[in-house]
């Protein structure tokens, strides 16, 4: 929102008070103000001339030779070269001495010849932007309405001494994005007299144009009004009107225009105007767009359709796009003589629906979409009449025309003053806190039996539904630096890490010790990709957005490979050929094809190596990251900081996108709790991938895997005794499946298993493996005897002999 010093200063008593004081208050009350400018651009010693005569210059056929009235003593002589300098126009001069933009300064000189005592000015020599003029006044020098006078100072009369403040608004302070809306705002702080505009009555008409309203459903616009405005003279506005406008960033266009767009700055209320004589039908009818529609907007644009866009219509054809844009066919132009004002209220969702949906943001929209103040809708509409009536000779063609569902509620709001107190943690006098109510235009009630304020809350502040929003005005004009910093006081209670947040700072921390970087990838990913790897739970749906940016983010993850691959092969692509990443983050999942429920959000760890996980050196061998067994490394070190123990893992080959014969699945008390594998060939080659391993954790399962008790053992007092295992057994056979033999058969003399060695090869005979182990018993109470170590090893040989058919590798 721009706001005017000098437009404002009319409605609220700003003296003694600079812009930049009014900065300072607004961003110490809770509005931020991003700028303060003024729109002179450096210009000085530029006045109004009245072009007297034109001659051609005798030199030169592209220049001429003009006699200026600046209301000096005697004319000046300036050589032009603008193709439009006429006689009789009123023009802006820059005289001896002026400064323009650009480091331009002006002083007496010579043209082929010819002397020259100033430059008549273009619009861009005074550094009006482009977007502020037509295309006219794009051409040659600025020439000026007749309300010009002559020697007058042009910042004076373009209006370019006024200063702006940008304020950056929150979207739920709408009632400051009005000129009235502010001026309550700076009344308040300042606590000056607050003195707005008063509109008398329109004059009647003894002509009654009649205009029926037909308005769908009654939510989506409960309040429309109309009225006819005939016998107008379309042309350009009064160079105060035009002033106004640009100050608040809006390109004049015409006088009718004009006075909609000014109506709407000054109280808020959008306002349109449609050619009268383009509704032959004498009908507004509101109703909801149909799939398959087109509108052509004043912008020239065609726009397509669906079925929620909020229309006006004549019952026939497309007026335009409600609170949003009108319609090319109903503009206003230059041979318009009728026009009908619309001034309403429309459904902010549904207006907020269709300008996101066509891309198609107005200074309307911006305000409908937020919610406007349904008490202007009929004062802003005679406002626009009246002006109309000044600046473009309107007579009044109708009575207003009113359609509205239901009246405007009272909002009353309570706050308790003990309560007020306690939240701000400072003492308020109840003269105070009323003068305060005072000074916002709030009607307040005190009950001072029950010391609680009855506030009624005017419709021009939405925003204040509850005590709290209460609580806060007063602490805003009150001020927040009065409020004294306090201690809480009560029973604490110090914070702490959940059990969750506990896990993943474990993780993080051992992860990143292993030498992997985390990442952070986004939760949206393509329907293709996010199949290409299998999910940890497995799901027959895919959360698809309603709206995707693009094809490429149109579905929720379901788990975190699809992108930790596109990480990768992003930088692979980029010269980093050895990754080690991981992420910890939301997958979510659902077992529903349509979806209609939320989907379920588990949280996960997965991680991928490819490339060298350490490189090598003159002293060292680098080390494979995309190495089936270094990925187990890792997890098993997982396993073992977090205290998880008795994890089996176990060959898997139905995993999607993983290595048929190099993935695992980890279970734990019969329950997955994560895969573990080397990626498909085929997907590697896709993506231009060496060999890269690639593991998926269910933190949650994790989480509750974990042992809630740590239990500490003492140091063996008495001695181990380690024996050799070498057995030859099928290939086949997984060396969990023999260690889980050995313990069963062991028992409590086993204190571990360790295998140190396999081997494949014609010695040991075709489909054979040799595997050895080492194996350490001891007992807790005694020092173990061969004979007893003989006897269990014996039978931990037997059994595996009978059961899986091993044979002692001789």
């Amino acid at each position: 929102m721009l706001v005017s010093y000098d437009w404002i200063s009319e409605y609220v008593d700003l003296t003694g008070i600079t812009p930049e004081m009014i900065a300072d208050e607004l961003n110490r009350t809770g509005i931020e103000v991003e700028v303060i400018y003024t729109r002179d651009n450096g210009v000085s010693h530029v006045v109004v001339g009245h072009v007297l005569s034109v001659e051609k210059h005798p030199e030169a056929d592209k220049l001429n030779i003009t006699q200026v009235d600046v209301g000096s003593s005697e004319p000046l002589q300036i050589v032009c070269g603008a193709a439009n300098v006429a006689a009789g126009q009123l023009v802006p001069v820059a005289i001896k001495g002026a400064n323009l933009p650009g480091g331009i300064k002006i002083k007496d000189t010579k043209l082929r010849g010819v002397a020259s005592r100033g430059m008549i000015c273009s619009a861009k020599e005074l550094g009006i932007p482009d977007k502020f003029l037509t295309e006219h006044q794009k051409q040659g020098i600025l020439v000026l309405g007749r309300d010009a006078v002559i020697g007058q100072d042009i910042k004076e009369h373009l209006g370019m001494n006024d200063q702006v403040v940008e304020l950056e608004l929150t979207p739920n302070r709408s009632d400051c994005l009005s000129m009235m809306g502010v001026a309550y705002e700076l009344s308040a702080i300042f606590n000056r007299e607050l003195r707005l505009p008063e509109r008398t009555e329109a004059i009647s008409s003894t002509e009654k144009t009649r205009v029926e309203i037909t308005t769908d459903l009654e939510e989506d616009c409960p309040f429309y009004a109309v009225q006819v405005v005939k016998g107008i003279q379309v042309g350009p506005s009064p160079q105060w009107l035009q002033n106004r406008l640009i100050s608040a960033g809006i390109r004049p266009i015409n006088n009718v225009v004009d006075v909609t767009n000014y109506v709407m700055i000054e109280t808020g209320q959008p306002l349109h105007a449609f050619d009268l004589q383009t509704i032959p039908t004498g009908e507004i009818v509101v109703r909801r767009s149909r799939a398959g529609e087109t509108v052509v907007t004043l912008d020239g644009v065609t726009r397509a359709l669906d079925d929620e866009t909020l229309l006006i219509t004549d019952g026939e054809q497309i007026l335009g796009l409600a609170g949003v844009m009108g319609g090319e066919s109903s503009e206003v132009r230059s041979h318009t003589t009728t026009v009908l004002l619309e001034s309403a209220y429309f459904d902010p969702t549904l207006i907020c629906r269709a300008s996101r949906k066509l891309g198609l943001r107005s200074e309307a929209s911006n305000r409908f979409e937020k919610g406007i103040d349904p008490e202007r809708i009929l004062p802003a509409l005679s406002g626009a009449v009246q002006l109309l009536q000044e600046v473009a000779g309107a007579q009044i063609g109708s009575d207003v025309i009113v359609e509205r569902s239901g009246e405007i509620e009272e909002v009353t709001v309570s706050l308790r003053h003990d309560r007020l107190m306690k939240v701000l943690g400072t003492s308020i006098s109840e003269e105070q806190v009323g003068d305060i109510f005072r000074r916002l235009n709030f009607s307040a009630h005190f009950d001072a039996e029950k010391k609680v304020y009855h506030v009624q809350v005017p419709t021009r502040r939405p925003d204040i539904q509850l005590e709290v929003d209460l609580i806060e005005e007063v602490a805003r004009i009150y001020g927040y630096d009065r409020i004294p910093t306090t201690l809480p006081w009560g029973q604490q209670q110090p914070g702490r890490l959940t059990d969750s947040q506990r896990l993943r700072r474990k993780l993080r921390h051992l992860l990143i010790d292993l030498g992997l970087s985390e990442v952070l990838t986004y939760s949206l990913t393509s329907s293709k990709r996010g199949k290409e790897v299998g999910s940890l739970t497995p799901s027959t749906g895919l959360v698809r957005l309603a709206m995707p940016m693009s094809s490429e983010h149109a579905v929720l993850r379901t788990t975190l490979l699809p992108e930790l691959i596109q990480t990768a092969v992003y930088n692979v692509k980029h010269g980093n050929e050895d990754l080690a990443i991981f992420e910890m983050s939301k997958v979510y999942v659902t077992q529903e094809k349509k979806l209609t429920e939320l989907p379920e959000e588990r949280l996960e760890l997965a991680f991928l190596l490819t490339g060298d996980l350490r490189s090598a050196r003159w002293n060292r061998q680098a080390l494979p990251g995309g190495d089936f067994y270094v990925a187990k490394g890792i997890v098993q070190a997982i396993f073992e900081r977090i205290g998880v123990a008795n994890v089996e893992i176990q060959a898997a080959s139905h995993h999607e996108g993983f290595h048929p014969g190099r993935t695992a699945e980890l279970i734990y008390n019969g329950e997955v709790l994560g895969v573990l594998g080397q990626m498909h060939p085929q997907l590697a080659k896709q993506q231009d991938l060496k060999d890269t391993v690639v593991v998926q954790l269910d933190l949650e399962r994790l989480q509750q895997a974990i042992q809630a008790d740590v239990r500490y053992q003492a140091i063996p007092r008495f001695p181990a005794v380690t024996r050799d295992l070498a057995l030859v057994v099928d290939k086949n056979v997984e060396a969990g499946v023999l260690e889980a033999g050995i313990h069963e058969v062991a028992g409590e003399l086993l204190e571990s298993v360790r295998l140190f060695d396999v081997f494949i090869g014609s010695q040991v005979g075709e489909g054979k493996m040799s595997i050895a182990y080492s194996l350490v018993y001891r007992a807790a109470d005694r020092t173990l005897t061969d004979a007893e170590v003989t006897a269990t090893h014996s039978k931990v040989v037997e059994h595996l002999q009978t059961t899986l058919g091993a044979v002692l590798r001789s």
